[in-house]
């Protein structure tokens, strides 16, 4: 069973940064697509925000582009998600999720990924 952990989130004013992370463990498939999503209070959905996968390109969705930069350390099966000139408008609680895929090719749906991490929150005061 996947489980995936975040770290890292917190409180800070605009324009600063924080590094999010999402330590997995009980992989099993040969690669996974980990996305960040973040959720507004209130709201089912969840908003995409960046996906990595072993031998793809990160990908970025319009409102973070050019201000967070998704990695990964496959030694330590952590993805983290840097994100720097943060605005009001990025205050959530921001998920990482996973699924196992066998080519490096991912949805950002957030019903296509089937594992779950419990959250960190991340609050951007103006």
């Amino acid at each position: 069973q996947v489980q995936l952990v975040e770290s890292g989130g917190g409180s800070v004013q605009a324009g600063g940064s924080l590094r999010l992370s999402c330590a997995g463990s009980g992989y099993t498939d040969n690669n996974y697509c980990i996305g960040w999503f973040r959720q507004d209070p209130g709201k089912e959905e969840r908003d995409w925000v960046a996906l990595v996968v072993k031998n793809g390109d990160p990908e970025y969705a319009d409102s973070v582009k050019g201000r967070f930069t998704i990695s990964q350390d496959n030694a330590k099966n952590t993805v983290y998600l840097e994100m720097n000139s943060l605005k009001p408008d990025d205050t959530a609680k921001y998920y990482c999720a996973a699924r196992g895929v066998s080519a490096p090719r991912c949805s950002n749906f957030w019903k296509w990924y089937n594992y779950w991490g419990q959250g960190t929150q991340v609050t951007v005061s103006s």
